[in-house]
């Protein structure tokens, strides 16, 4: 027997919809790549997605087709998100960051039909243009007064094509199953592989990102994603904003401290997301100029472990919550988030910074196992780690296009970390599985040595790598970026170390570096780390 509940699909334009007709007055504010600030509102961002997806229809766009973005967060990205989506078509957020080939692949694996970049990525574009043959067109994302001389064959206007296009446009209802968005990821083996997600799998995600143990958000907060709406859709941000009706600012191109300080205390913010990388600048110009923030309550940290010396910080002398979280571009991508329990409340501040340091518990609707090497799950207790597995309806079950073939184990998708689970569901992510390091038959996570180093006073950054060893297999080499005007020795750095971790984790050598390679999403290459100092011979 059925139950007698309307069926009606998910879709991503009911969201739009819903944040035009309950929120409409609620604003987006934008710091465009022409300078201004933007205002509008959820209604007119609605309207000006209509008239995209006239437009769209107009260029002959189809359902299935790929339409590609080359953009920083923005009001014109963020209708892209929904005038895509909403005609059945895919949206395809190209991460402007990869070298050209891998943008080349990309795009042409995508079959992408039509690209829309902000002026800032012209020149990578009029780059790679004639290796691009089944584009149809580009459209340039600003206004006629502001359209560059480019060598771009069939560039066209943003504004002008909305302005020739109606505002009245009926959202197609369709299998909530249909392909809504396409994003790229470089943390597998080999060319990036596309993950192909859904409209279900996207409204699912938002409804659990946006829980009291998830993000935490409502009609009532001001939300700011440093996050890159290129980088896993902003981790879902502009869909969970539209949902609850959440005030949206968006950073455009300057994500530089002092810009990102100005606009969270024009704007009000009360909820912030990024990765570690950003909040190290942003921390440095309020320490450097003894700044507050007034409005700010929470952020989400992800995208790389979150050093415990951070979460002090921000809760300490900022009074801002942090939320530590984990996942992936294969997991939509928020899995889990470290909102402590109740039970926690009475715990002293150093223990419950602990807990924060974890990667925190799932979000209904993901399931996680550790395994070891056979297979077999590991018990919940804290201390055993091993290969983490996950499973979810916004979970991906493979690669677009069967690329890499069936990446599943026995229905459970390899995470390719290695982890922790304690009784009560925290995850501790003890290192990704490539990146550990085995001393004498014993694994030394770089995670751990990383954020225990990042809590001395004249380290900016840090890095771990193993590097071979003739008689221990592996030993921990430390490369470490000093704060501007730190004076500090490695043996001073070793000797804080002593308290920190076990004797035989001490790094064999410590390197001062000037910066850290980075990828597109803004972690660092421990790959490249490893090669370039394959070769490396420790001190006797």
């Amino acid at each position: 027997m059925h139950g007698l509940m309307m069926d009606m699909p998910l879709l991503i334009s009911s969201l739009i919809r819903h944040a035009d007709q309950e929120h409409g007055a609620a604003e987006i504010v934008s710091r465009t790549v022409e300078g201004p600030i933007h205002r509008y509102t959820y209604r007119d961002a609605h309207r000006r997605a209509r008239q995209l997806a006239n437009a769209l229809t107009g260029l002959g766009v189809r359902p299935g087709d790929c339409v590609a973005t080359l953009a920083w967060n923005g009001h014109r990205h963020f209708e892209l998100f929904y005038g895509v989506s909403g005609t059945g078509a895919v949206c395809h957020t190209v991460n402007p960051r990869l070298f050209p080939d891998q943008l080349v692949h990309i795009m042409n694996h995508a079959e992408d039909a039509y690209l829309f970049v902000d002026l800032t990525f012209i020149p990578v574009v009029e780059q790679i243009a004639a290796r691009l043959p089944l584009l149809r067109g580009v459209v340039i994302m600003t206004d006629r007064a502001h359209m560059p001389a480019t060598s771009l064959p069939r560039a066209m206007c943003y504004e002008e094509l909305l302005d020739g296009s109606s505002g009245e446009y009926e959202w197609p209802q369709f299998d909530e199953r249909t392909a809504s968005s396409l994003c790229y990821t470089s943390g597998t083996t080999g060319n990036p592989k596309g993950v192909l997600y859904s409209h279900r799998s996207t409204l699912l995600h938002s409804y659990a990102a946006a829980l009291p143990d998830g993000i935490n958000l409502s009609a009532r907060d001001v939300m700011l994603p440093v996050t890159p709406m290129y980088h896993v859709n902003a981790w879902g941000v502009p869909y969970v904003c539209a949902l609850t009706g959440a005030k949206l600012v968006l950073p455009g191109a300057a994500l530089d401290g002092r810009s990102l300080h100005e606009l969270m205390e024009q704007e009000h913010v009360t909820v912030t997301t990024g990765v570690p990388t950003v909040w190290l600048a942003l921390l440095a110009h309020l320490e450097a100029n003894r700044l507050s923030l007034t409005s700010v309550r929470r952020t989400l940290i992800g995208g790389a472990a979150c050093p415990p010396a951070m979460i002090r910080s921000f809760e300490e002398d900022y009074g801002v919550q942090v939320l530590h979280g984990w996942g992936m571009t294969e997991t939509s991508p928020v899995g889990t988030v470290s909102a402590l329990k109740a039970k926690h409340d009475d715990l002293p501040p150093e223990e419950r910074r602990a807990l924060k340091s974890k990667q925190g518990r799932a979000l209904f609707g993901v399931e996680l196992k550790i395994v070891d090497e056979d297979g077999r799950e590991l018990p919940r207790d804290g201390a055993c780690f091993g290969d983490l597995l996950v499973r979810g309806p916004w979970i991906c079950r493979g690669y677009f296009k069967a690329e890499g073939g069936d990446p599943l184990r026995d229905g459970w998708f390899p995470t390719g970390d290695v982890a922790t689970i304690d009784g009560d569901g925290y995850v501790k992510i003890v290192d990704r599985t490539k990146d550990l390091i085995k001393s004498g038959g014993e694994w030394i996570s770089s995670i751990e040595l990383e954020n225990a180093v990042a809590g001395h006073p004249a380290v900016a950054e840090a890095a771990v790598i193993g590097v071979a060893h003739p008689k221990w297999d592996e030993r921990p080499l430390l490369l470490v970026v000093k704060r501007p005007g730190a004076a500090v020795t490695p043996e001073e750095i070793i000797e804080f170390l002593r308290t920190q971790v076990a004797k035989w984790w001490l790094p064999d050598e410590v390197l001062f570096v000037e910066a850290l390679p980075r990828g597109g999403t803004g972690k660092v290459q421990k790959a490249a780390l490893r090669e370039t100092y394959r070769n490396h011979s420790f001190p006797r």
